[in-house]
């Protein structure tokens, strides 16, 4: 639907102004399940992305350097930050210049915990990631994790913060009206989900602490009185990944990780999040606060920026609204 999405060609046109196009010149770590970064073994890299864009990442899974997507989540939300370009291939990721760290910290369920987190956060710190993206929750499905139960990766979220790396999470997909860890700690920028019609989605949690929302897909939500009524489910977020579903992990054979597609069942904030992590990369490269911006003035940035929905200013629903790239990376705003 017009207006829904996040501007993204007048954002990349202010990049290429001032020639860092795509957002060139910044590093986002992704720590999830992996991606399809390199062709080695029984491994292919995404065809929609090339060698150099990438720097080197680790696998704190199974502790070696060699951090390959055996789930297709982690693929998929690389490609919204930084899919290639102009190559006849798939789609384009919002930051499409910058380089990606893949950090695995996720199983090929989907699965991790504190010490593998932990780990990714605190590498990415320190091997030059100026954004790092986490598209995940802390939620076991019964409960929301609290924060004394998690003391080792809010440490390592505030390493982050005190060495000036914006952290990005999403809110979590489960209709509560409170944020899941990580995105619910104080240093992060949580992001919550959009439909395509530019509503909130029906799973997004929402609540205190909600800093932005970006598109995730999926259905409105009905609750939303800003919302148009009996609209269709809006789509899924399309980006090169694995066609297959994350529930026949188990049964894979090796030559799973070869094929690429363009499937339809990726939503939720985990898809919103790296929208905004490619943003942050696009304000960060453009200048438009400095040549090195504080973590809390690139956030600043985005909500002054951002598309006021829900009630009038900021909401526990959306925000301070929904994501501008374009307007966040004007000069002259």
């Amino acid at each position: 639907m017009p207006g829904a999405g996040v501007n993204a060609p007048d954002a990349w046109q202010h990049l290429i102004d001032v020639d860092r196009g795509g957002g060139r010149g910044v590093v986002v770590a992704v720590l999830d399940t992996g991606v399809a970064y390199a062709d080695r073994r029984r491994f292919r890299r995404s065809p929609d992305f090339a060698r150099g864009d990438f720097v080197r990442g680790y696998d704190f899974v199974d502790d070696d350097k060699f951090p390959n997507d055996e789930n297709g989540h982690g693929t998929h939300v690389a490609g919204t930050i930084g899919e290639r370009t102009d190559n006849g291939i798939g789609v384009t990721g919002l930051a499409y210049g910058a380089r990606i760290m893949p950090v695995r910290v996720l199983d090929r369920f989907g699965g991790g915990d504190s010490v593998t987190i932990t780990a990714g956060i605190r590498f990415a710190v320190k091997h030059g990631a100026d954004v790092i993206n986490l598209s995940f929750e802390f939620d076991d499905g019964l409960r929301q994790v609290t924060a004394a139960e998690i003391p080792d990766i809010l440490a390592a979220l505030r390493y982050a913060r005190r060495h000036d790396v914006v952290v990005v999470a999403a809110s979590g997909n489960r209709s509560l009206e409170t944020l899941a860890y990580p995105a619910r700690y104080e240093s992060v920028i949580a992001v919550g989900a959009t439909t395509e019609h530019g509503c909130r989605a029906s799973y997004s949690n929402a609540g205190r602490g909600l800093e932005i929302t970006a598109p995730g897909g999926g259905k409105d939500d009905p609750n939303d009185p800003t919302c148009p009524r009996n609209l269709p489910a809006g789509r899924g977020i399309f980006q090169m990944t694995y066609p297959w579903a994350a529930s026949d992990t188990a049964s894979r054979s090796a030559s799973s990780y070869r094929r690429f597609g363009l499937p339809r069942r990726f939503i939720g904030t985990s898809m919103a999040a790296p929208h905004v992590s490619a943003a942050v990369a696009l304000v960060i490269a453009s200048g438009v606060i400095g040549r090195h911006p504080k973590p809390k003035a690139v956030q600043d940035r985005l909500a002054a920026t951002a598309i006021d929905a829900g009630a009038p200013g900021f909401d526990r629903f959306y925000g301070a609204g929904r994501l501008d790239a374009a307007a966040a990376t004007d000069p002259a705003r």
